[in-house]
């Protein structure tokens, strides 16, 4: 039984599957696409950081941008820089940090899971998750990052509660609740279709 499965391992690939299979490198664009949105999004830190800064030094154009950046639509601009003011600009630095590892795990483990091996079982800063990254695992993954980028945005909307009718904050905290649930569902199908592998493996 061993001979026939070598031979079926070692067994050519046709020139039509071998042409599908190297159609998974049309994604390598879009992956580049992405790590061009990641050096965005860093940009855009260092811009809002660099404000934050040059209000807390007493630039008048940096704190001009980080009043305007706060303010929301109905709500009356704020003058100077507060507690609730600074806490709403570093809750915007956290949002791009965690859209950040969103990216980072999209690009890595996309690329791992669909397009080709990254051969890094040996390198010192692999990610723990990637060593058994796949679809599923990648999904609950971003499910999480998920939540947790909607969480910043549901603390931001709660801190200017009054700019909102009730409408809109019930259902953005209705959102949050669905993105929480998905993300417990895929985890706990995860969770089902590994015990059924795990059962199916102890049989034979």
């Amino acid at each position: 039984m061993s001979q026939n499965s070598e031979k079926q391992v070692t067994k050519p690939i046709g020139p039509l599957a071998s042409f599908i299979f190297m159609s998974r490198w049309l994604q390598l664009p879009l992956y580049l696409g992405l790590i061009l949105a990641q050096c965005v999004y860093v940009y855009h830190f260092w811009v809002e950081l660099s404000d934050l800064i040059g209000a807390v030094l007493g630039n008048p154009d940096s704190l001009a941008h980080i009043l305007d950046a706060v303010t929301v639509d109905g709500a009356p601009r704020p003058s100077k820089l507060t507690e609730t003011t600074i806490m709403l600009v570093v809750l915007g630095l956290i949002d791009v940090v965690m859209i950040s590892n969103l990216l980072i795990m999209v690009i890595v483990g996309g690329y791992e899971t669909f397009v080709s091996r990254m051969n890094l079982e040996q390198h010192p800063d692999q990610p723990e998750w990637l060593s058994h990254v796949n679809a599923t695992v990648l999904k609950v993954k971003l499910g999480t990052a998920i939540i947790g980028i909607s969480s910043i945005h549901l603390l931001k909307t709660f801190i200017n509660a009054r700019a909102y009718d009730e409408k809109t904050l019930l259902a953005q905290t209705g959102i949050h609740l669905v993105f929480l649930i998905s993300a417990l569902a895929i985890a706990y199908s995860d969770r089902i279709m590994s015990m059924t592998a795990n059962a199916d493996r102890d049989t034979h």
